[in-house]
């Protein structure tokens, strides 16, 4: 597994990280405990280092901890990053609010607090805010908070996860030189980043990690017209009316064009996302043996060439299947 640096936090991390949001049982039909904590044990042992896992993602933060607690000296080596929902409802947490009424020092702190008792850790290593608007940059009390929780070696990195599908909108914070990280959704249809962000992000030494590398699902080649998620997960609203047909439209055309088959898209879109050196890590969803070990094989992929990166960046498809 290849690692890179996470910007200028001197933070290592692996190339392919562990997105934990299914474990949490909340969206996700399916999953149990113990399952999840197999596939985490399993990821690790082929060399993820990086974890990232949220409040917000139900019982995610507990499967985390339980699973670090039976690894060889408490999951030494594995980096966690955790993040902090808005006090007001997610809904709501947008521009024309102060800061302070959706992420107040206060609510940080308790956060945070609790996310290392269900972690069973002393601190985070990255310690993340899960929305942002940019006009709230310069107001309210939060910045000094982080400050206060980097002093007492609560946190040791702090970052952002930007709004779905807005990328632009954490610009004015990253360049006052407080953010060590930003994730942000990136794949083969969502190359909205290298526009603006990622270009930012290098020249600040901030780290950047990708999220959605796989678009739920559909750059694995799994959504089709006549797909079917189990009653209850959130893919049936994701992937409603007519999204999936447009989703197989999109598949086959970018396969035919790069001359693959299907079983080979999850890995290229995998590459994709890590093609050059714009991000840290990818993050991924994997519950099962098998999709760890297909995820984790792309660490010893050989990169894009220049041509497939080209064709790529024609399937650009700009949508927000989130509203």
């Amino acid at each position: 597994m290849r690692h890179r640096d996470l910007g200028r936090t001197g933070l290592s991390v692996s190339e392919i990280g562990y997105g934990a949001w299914g474990l949490g049982q909340g969206a996700w039909v399916g999953a149990d405990d113990d399952s999840g904590v197999r596939a985490l044990h399993h990821a690790l042992d082929l060399g993820l280092t990086f974890i990232d896992t949220a409040r917000a993602y139900d019982r995610s933060e507990r499967v985390v901890g339980r699973a670090l607690r039976e690894r060889p000296g408490g999951g030494d080596g594995v980096l966690v990053a955790t993040k902090v929902g808005p006090k007001v409802p997610v809904s709501l947490a947008s521009s024309g609010l102060h800061p302070d009424e959706v992420f107040p020092g206060s609510h940080l702190r308790e956060s945070l607090e609790t996310s290392l008792r269900e972690l069973g850790r002393d601190h985070v290593d990255l310690l993340q805010l899960h929305t942002w608007e940019d006009e709230w940059t310069g107001r309210g009390d939060w910045l000094e908070t982080v400050g206060a929780l980097k002093q007492e070696g609560k946190i040791r990195a702090f970052g952002i996860s930007v709004k779905d599908h807005q990328p632009e909108n954490v610009l004015t914070l990253l360049r006052t030189g407080v953010l060590d990280a930003v994730q942000v959704i990136y794949n083969i249809f969502e190359q909205a980043p290298s526009d603006a962000l990622l270009p930012a992000c290098e020249e600040y030494g901030v780290g950047v990690i990708g999220r959605v590398a796989l678009d739920e699902g559909a750059l694995t080649g799994s959504v089709r017209a006549s797909v079917a998620f189990p009653e209850g997960d959130w893919r049936n609203w994701y992937f409603r009316d007519d999204r999936p047909a447009q989703v197989e439209e999109h598949v086959d055309a970018l396969i035919t064009d790069l001359g693959i088959g299907i079983d080979e898209l999850a890995s290229t879109a995998l590459r994709f996302a890590l093609a050059g050196q714009a991000l840290s890590t990818v993050i991924v969803g994997m519950r099962s043996l098998t999709n760890v070990e297909r995820n984790a094989a792309v660490a010893d992929a050989p990169p894009l060439t220049g041509h497939e990166l080209e064709l790529l960046a024609k399937h650009r498809w700009p949508k927000n299947f989130y509203s």
